[in-house]
């Protein structure tokens, strides 16, 4: 194995300060709660005390925005709004750097994840629907907005599952109010800087930092015409139970246990590549990672060997580190999720297999984790584990290989390898998942749906169809 020698990347290019407040009506005001910590999961280091948005906090927040979509943006033209959805997507390019490090730095995630994946894909969401804010009656869906935005977003990809929400409610005329995940709330802040650095008028973007109690504020406010939520299954649920008789729309994107299929005939090289990128991309944090791998039986031994030793070539450490591929867990919470479900998996009789790696004494770690004689019945085969590890089935047949992969409450993503066309079409078809990639795994686009089926939630972010959940449609 080859000898890296560190190639970190600076901090010096971020400035975090001691404390953060709330951002309502264009400015940080101080909130009138706690205040929280917000830690780096490599090292357990306190990173800043950012403050806990109260209800009295939420309604001055949801107050602004109806303020600035009545006198505002609702009455300004789609041409303008595309302004400044430009100018915000510009300024992200030009603090690029800086984003990816703090997002690093608060999320644990590897550099060149947060630089290379991340960032340019958060700027492309905004020239997209940048695009799209002068062409609203062209959408299919209307072109009138629907008011104030109620959008709570997870810890995972905290910047751009910020850019899914924000961009399009923007581009259609809304004014939002954006909860990010306790544990990731720096960059959501800096955006808010972007905010005002873009002239962006007070009020039309608000951030308001908290945990559960400052999400189900924003869900119950009166004042709230549409919800987006990114998260748990559990809590998506309790949203829709708390929207359920009240008019508000509502879009939601779960959980998932995305199986990821591999053929005999599929070219096992790249194959190999792709169930990598499926399940250890951001440490296995990916709603639609390809946590279930299901190989056809007559390549099944070869694609563990080669799979093997792929994982052992992983370098697990530093998030700042340009060689690094796996960051750190999250949250001290998240890994004790991660590890009881792991023993769970060893308890029902999988067969464990980690990568040989040396983990950092300090910090949430977990080396890349395989499981083989996995079974429908198992708890690692049906739960959404969230972290980097990986069940492994087999099949016989695509039909078999169909059954198996729908064999699960969720239906948020697939993968299908394979060397001929027409069965990847076959099996696209046949799977009940709402995103389906053949012979990749994990290709994000801001022209492209995203969204899953049954647990998964419903609704689609991205794309044109991004906008529905925005506008009140034709027939409003």
């Amino acid at each position: 194995m080859f000898e890296y020698a560190p190639a970190p990347e600076s901090r010096a290019i971020v400035d975090i300060k001691p404390s953060y407040g709330l951002f309502i009506d264009g400015e940080f005001v101080d909130g009138t709660g706690k205040a929280f910590k917000t830690i780096n999961p490599a090292t357990e280091e306190v990173l800043a005390e950012v403050a806990e948005a109260s209800d009295a906090d939420v309604d001055a927040a949801v107050k602004a925005a109806r303020r600035a979509y009545t006198r505002v943006w609702s009455r300004m033209s789609g041409a303008e709004r595309a302004k400044y959805l430009y100018r915000i997507a510009r300024i992200i390019q030009e603090r690029g750097r800086e984003l990816a490090v703090l997002e690093s730095i608060d999320n644990g995630k590897p550099i060149k994840e947060s630089r290379d994946v991340d960032i340019p894909v958060v700027a492309a969401h905004f020239f997209y629907y940048a695009g799209w804010a002068d062409k609203l009656e062209h959408s299919g869906y209307g072109s009138t907005p629907l008011g104030v935005a109620g959008q709570i977003i997870p810890w995972n990809f905290p910047l751009l599952m910020l850019a899914w929400k924000i961009a399009p409610a923007l581009a259609c005329g809304n004014t939002v109010v954006l909860k990010p995940a306790e544990t990731t709330p720096l960059t959501a802040l800096l955006f808010a800087e972007i905010c005002q650095q873009a002239d962006l008028p007070p009020g039309v973007v608000n951030i308001v930092t908290g945990a559960g109690e400052t999400g189900r504020a924003i869900v119950s406010h009166p004042d709230v015409d549409k919800v987006a939520f990114t998260g748990s299954t559990d809590v998506g649920k309790a949203i829709a139970r708390a929207v359920a008789g009240t008019d508000k729309k509502v879009t939601l994107e779960l959980g998932g246990k995305a199986a990821n299929i591999v053929f005999d005939d599929a070219p096992l090289d790249q194959a190999i590549e792709g169930i990598v990128n499926g399940i250890f991309f951001n440490q296995g944090h990916v709603c639609c990672a390809g946590s279930r791998l299901l190989v056809q039986e007559s390549v099944a031994d070869e694609v563990m060997e080669r799979l093997k030793r792929r994982m052992a070539t992983l370098r697990v450490g530093d998030p700042l580190d340009k060689n690094t591929d796996v960051g750190a867990i999250n949250s001290a919470e998240q890994l004790a999720k991660i590890r009881e479900l792991s023993d769970i998996g060893e308890a029902e009789g999988a067969e464990r297999w980690s990568a040989p790696c040396e983990l950092p004494s300090n910090g949430y770690w977990f080396a890349p984790t395989v499981f083989t004689g996995v079974s429908q019945a198992h708890r690692i085969a049906r739960e959404e584990i969230f972290g980097p590890v990986l069940s492994v089935l087999t099949f016989r047949t695509p039909s078999e290989a169909i059954e198996k992969a729908n064999n699960t409450p969720f239906g948020l993503s697939a993968g299908v390898w394979t060397d001929k066309g027409s069965r990847i079409l076959s099996m696209a078809n046949r799977l009940r998942a709402g995103v389906v990639w053949a012979n990749t795994f994990n290709k994000f686009d801001p022209t492209s749906p995203f969204g899953g089926y049954k647990e998964s939630g419903y609704g689609r972010e991205g794309g044109r169809h991004g906008l529905e959940g925005y506008l009140k449609g034709e027939d409003s």
